[in-house]
């Protein structure tokens, strides 16, 4: 059974992210999932961007099994996995710590909705996660962060609000293919740099009135949207 599609999607995912600006370092992953064969490809833990190979990328099941790939896998593996496993429809997560976003991880707070840029990719605030416990830590940490972004999601629908922060970490982002979700974010990274500059100049800044919000979304997302070419 081959992976090589799989593979060569999954890397260009992976080098847009420097591209971007949205990693420094290493600091960043993509996978992407196969959801009928129910296996996902990620990025091998560590490995400089600018060596980034097809070869280097590992691929595995949903059952964190390694199916193909001599390198490690990134140490956030199981994160991505619980994602796929509890998030039906996605087929992509991008993790990085892009700094604007982890500001709001770092502060605790949701990502206000605070205007149409925001409106048009996340139909209301991005949340933040609680904190996770010692034993959480303790234990299968990245399992666990996987599953603080589940319960943060109760109530929530995965794919009108396609990101997360991780209090105290970073923010994960997803979608329905590789460039999708590492355009989301983007979009992310830059709806929260404007926050933070709106918050700068008006802390009581008010959020978007809710028919803006559902205007602006549904015009790009849904059966009834029309923005862009058929």
């Amino acid at each position: 059974m081959s992976y090589q599609s799989l593979k060569e999607e999954c890397l260009a995912a992976n080098l847009e992210l420097p591209r971007t600006g949205l990693v420094d370092l290493t600091f960043g992953n993509v996978s992407v999932a196969d959801p009928e064969r129910r296996v996902f490809a990620i990025k091998p833990s560590g490995v400089n961007y600018g060596d980034l190979r097809s070869e280097h990328i590992v691929v595995l099941d949903y059952d964190g099994n390694i199916l193909e790939g001599t390198h490690r896998p990134s140490s956030d593996t199981p994160t991505h996995r619980a994602l796929y496993l509890n998030f039906p429809g996605i087929r992509a997560v991008v993790h990085t710590h892009s700094r604007s976003a982890v500001a709001f991880a770092q502060a605790a707070i949701d990502l206000p909705c605070l205007g149409t840029t925001h409106c048009d990719y996340f139909n209301g605030p991005v949340p933040v996660t609680r904190a996770m416990t010692a034993a959480e830590v303790a234990g299968d940490y990245e399992w666990e962060t996987g599953r603080v972004i589940v319960e943060r999601f109760a109530g929530l629908d995965p794919l009108e609000v396609p990101a997360v922060l991780v209090r105290n970490h970073g923010p994960f982002a997803w979608g329905p293919g590789a460039a999708k979700a590492v355009e989301t974010a983007l979009a992310l990274e830059i709806v929260a740099d404007m926050a933070l500059k709106t918050l700068a100049l008006n802390p009581a800044a008010p959020a978007a009135p809710d028919h803006l919000r559902a205007k602006h979304f549904s015009r790009k997302h849904g059966p009834g949207a029309y923005y862009g070419q058929p």
